[in-house]
């Protein structure tokens, strides 16, 4: 493992102790205490939370100061668990701890899908690529569908004993999972394409159907994979949860986890939006309902516009606590589905409105979000903006964005 510098050490362990501050503010222990109350469905407001991931270029690498490699990630890492608070004024709950994640691996049917990436002039990586996909015909290449393949991961234990060695008596570091996280037709769409996914569901059905079946039953046995070696860790505070969101809770157990059911989970189906409801019923749902039950409390969707499924599918999940209302869905149709319901309406606005243009529209932001919020009367309501890949470097644009969205809570809700 890399050395890291005394000068390095000293700016790490300053962002630690400021990282600790933060956790520590009045600020941030209100938003920990709003969001316990708000995913336990007795919070007063909307509770808002502005993905970085996707600008992270922007935001984090002009503020590192450490040379060495190592330590570089380890600063960015620290960053990134305070710097919404600092910078955009969202409700991103600052941890007292430095959490590494340590996902051990689950390669279904033991096929490593391949991606080829676009190149700009230079010859870097871009954001366009392409998957090669390794099944092009259902029943001629059913063979190469072989066992699954499970694999501790002990990649993340470097990283959190040079933690532990800087700044470890400043910040526990934690090494874990977060909540659960599987997307069944994702794997597929990355293996076969989306053509040959729905061509395969047509002409193939009952080797499809074989399929789906054999994929729910290695994830189980993932499952069980990972309560054997220990992997899974409480997930009732500032763990992260798919899709933006965080997993406090009083629902589950938040000493010591030994089962799947005993923690969040998260499912989507984003690649099956070219289905009917009544073809996801019948070809998705059944194995996406096994899977499910595997978790203690459920998270679900993404992009995909949940209230075609909601009625014959979805609302049947009894464990589910979260479901995305992405700009694609019907707000009205889901909104009146989940008034009274213990199910939070997890919006997720139009990235254009911040990410396109170097200035804001700030009518039709308003405009958009107060739709959101007619919509959502009676529910349990959480703003997560996801999907900015741009802030054209105006931080100050984010954090007035942010500002938009409280005003219209405070006038609106």
């Amino acid at each position: 493992m890399e050395a890291i510098s005394p000068k390095d050490r000293r700016i790490l362990r300053e962002l630690a102790r400021r990282k600790l501050e933060l956790h520590r503010c009045e600020q941030n222990q209100r938003n920990l205490k709003d969001w316990l109350l708000h995913n336990t469905f007795r919070g007063q407001r909307p509770m808002i939370h502005l993905e970085m991931g996707t600008f992270w270029h922007e935001v984090i690498p002009k503020r590192l100061q450490c040379e060495g490699e190592l330590a570089r990630d380890l600063e960015g890492k620290l960053w990134a668990g305070f710097i919404n608070h600092e910078l955009f004024g969202d409700d991103y709950p600052i941890s007292g701890s430095f959490h590494v994640d340590n996902w051990h691996t689950h390669t279904p049917f033991g096929i490593d899908i391949k991606a080829v990436h676009a190149t700009d002039d230079a010859g870097n990586d871009t954001l366009g690529y392409k998957f090669l996909h390794p099944i092009n015909d259902l029943e001629e290449d059913f063979h190469k569908l072989g066992p699954s393949i499970d694999a501790l991961n002990q990649s993340a234990d470097g990283f959190a004993d040079a933690a532990r060695t800087v700044f470890g008596d400043i910040l526990p570091v934690e090494v874990g999972i977060g909540g659960l996280y599987c997307c069944p037709t994702q794997f597929v769409v990355h293996m076969m394409g989306m053509e040959t996914m729905m061509i395969s569901i047509y002409d193939y059905p009952e080797l499809f159907h074989e399929m789906m079946k054999r994929y729910t039953e290695d994830m189980l046995a993932y499952f069980r994979f990972l309560e054997q070696n220990g992997a899974l860790r409480p997930t009732t505070g500032a763990q992260t949860l798919g899709q933006g969101t965080w997993c406090f809770t009083e629902e589950l157990p938040s000493a010591k986890v030994t089962q799947t059911t005993e923690v969040w989970g998260y499912l989507d189906s984003q690649e099956t939006v070219g289905l009917s409801p009544a073809m996801y019923e019948e070809f998705i749902f059944p194995y996406y309902e096994i899977i499910a039950r595997q978790y203690g409390l459920l998270s679900y969707g993404c992009c995909e516009p949940v209230h075609m499924l909601w009625e014959n599918s979805l609302s049947k999940l009894g464990n589910l606590r979260k479901i995305s209302i992405s700009p694609w869905c019907d707000e009205e149709y889901m909104g009146a589905a989940l008034k009274g319901r213990k199910v939070i309406f997890h919006r997720k606005p139009s990235p254009n409105y911040l990410g396109v243009g170097a200035v804001l529209d700030e009518d039709a932001i308003r405009t958009h979000i107060r739709r959101t919020l007619k919509a959502a009367q009676g529910c349990t309501l959480e703003f997560t903006q996801r999907d900015v890949y741009t802030i054209n470097n105006d931080e100050a644009k984010a954090k007035r964005y942010i500002e938009l969205i409280r005003e219209e809570i405070v006038n609106c809700w």
